[in-house]
């Protein structure tokens, strides 16, 4: 054991373990290799599809396992990624596409995937990389609903503070691929499909994940349209024409989202390869290293970010006083915050860095402790950080400049204090994608 390390490097280590382990070039060849044992490798056309910030990446990681294990399969097929989230790949196409509000390139990219599924066979294999982000990337509107107004619901429904849960009910009910839509054509066409999953979402349902392309889906369009009502988005915020496609889904007059009895002899099976839990215990393993005892208070951590840190803050208050362990703690979680900008606010970040920046606030009292919080794709809101940090030395930095946490709170400008003080995380890209990462490290 060594506790040579600086705080702050204990710190970014910890979140560079639970990104590690969700890595796709490690882990997709070993689900490959459990779903296709030896000599059982796809036969007939091979199409592989996705969607999600990590799905390039997965593609890539697909296509080098093919190399040496099924060198006679031919692959086809497009995934969609994030822009800058592309992965090097030579039979798959990877089309870049906006994230979190739709684009044209994403509706292109999501035709190309609908055509191909709609070619396939009987006896053909369609392989799914899906990860977070593949509910936006996949934006294909039922017909009627133009990509405009995807852009224009999406936009209200991040405005709103909906959890990305209810966001994804009200898409999967506007698209033709998501809700498991991309599973029905496959199937109709008497192919197998497999799956593969990296999870960004609470509780880890296929269902949940980029809105379920290939899963049967629990929700339904009355859900959907009381998402809206309950959030206050009438017509003055949604576009008629998705107003009217949902009101007569309710009425019965379009077809519900997948459903279990559709499934029924159906060769459809999802994988999930990757969570947010699997990599909150390889940072607690990390953490182990460094003469922490890791306490993981969960992956579905969930609310507005601000009242996520001050409901932590508490934690941390109650740790130090009541936990009679001789070793220093540390106190790791998971999960989405959510981030509501009051109308007329731009606000700069994203729910990491509130979060965190809310936990330093509410603990101005504890100089010892430390923080990090960052999103495992390494993109945190609306800069290109993944997140920021705080230790000791960043509380004195602040003080000594004359930086106060409020004010950027209040404005929604947590990535303005934390760049003006050096502790953002920058990592780019990680090409994966688990939901968020947060730790606190309790100095005695």
């Amino acid at each position: 054991m060594t506790m040579s390390l600086s705080t702050e490097d204990i710190l970014k280590n910890a979140f560079a373990a639970a990104v590690a382990v969700a890595d796709p070039q490690v882990i997709v060849p070993q689900y490959l290799a459990k779903i296709f044992p030896a000599g059982q490798e796809p036969k007939g056309k091979c199409l592989v599809v996705g969607a999600g910030k990590a799905s390039a990446s997965m593609a890539s990681a697909l296509e080098a396992y093919a190399k040496t294990h099924w060198p006679t399969v031919e692959l086809e097929g497009v995934v969609l990624t994030r822009y800058g989230h592309g992965s090097p790949t030579t039979s798959i196409r990877i089309v870049e596409a906006g994230h979190p509000v739709p684009d044209q390139a994403g509706m292109d990219g999501a035709k190309a995937i609908l055509a191909l599924t709609k070619a396939l066979n009987v006896g053909d294999v369609l392989i799914a990389l899906v990860s977070g982000g593949g509910s936006s990337l996949l934006t294909l509107p039922q017909e009627g609903i133009s990509i405009d107004d995807m852009r224009m619901t999406t936009e209200a429904l991040l405005r709103s503070g909906a959890p990305i849960e209810e966001m994804n009910v009200v898409r999967k009910h506007l698209s033709a691929i998501l809700g498991g839509n991309l599973a029905r054509v496959a199937t109709a066409q008497g192919a197998r499909v497999e799956a593969l999953l990296i999870s960004d979402v609470t509780g880890d349902q296929p269902a949940d994940i980029a809105s379920g392309p290939f899963a049967a889906d629990y929700s339904t369009y009355q859900d959907a349209f009381d998402i809206l009502q309950k959030y206050g988005l009438g017509k003055d915020l949604i576009p008629a024409s998705v107003l009217n496609h949902l009101q007569q889904g309710v009425a019965g007059e379009k077809p519900e989202t997948l459903k279990d009895a559709d499934l029924l002899n159906a060769q459809v099976t999802n994988h999930v390869i990757a969570t947010s839990y699997k990599s909150l215990e390889a940072a607690a393993d990390y953490v182990r290293t460094q003469g922490y005892e890791p306490i993981i208070l969960g992956d579905t951590i969930t609310g507005e970010a601000q009242e996520v840190g001050i409901s932590q803050a508490k934690l941390v208050h109650e740790h130090l006083t009541k936990d009679k362990t001789e070793k220093p703690l540390a106190l790791i979680s998971g999960g989405e915050c959510t981030v509501t900008i009051p109308v007329g606010f731009k606000g700069r970040g994203g729910r990491c860095s509130e979060y965190l920046l809310s936990l330093f606030a509410a603990t101005q009292d504890l100089p010892t402790i430390a923080g990090l919080a960052a999103d495992t794709d390494g993109i945190d809101g609306s800069q290109k950080n993944a997140g920021a940090w705080f230790t000791g030395d960043t509380r004195k930095a602040s003080q000594a400049k004359g930086i106060s946490p409020e004010p950027f709170l209040k404005a929604h400008d947590c990535f303005g204090f934390f760049a003006e003080l050096g502790a953002l995380v920058e990592t780019g890209p990680t090409l994966t994608n688990v939901n968020d990462f947060r730790i606190i490290l309790l100095n005695k």
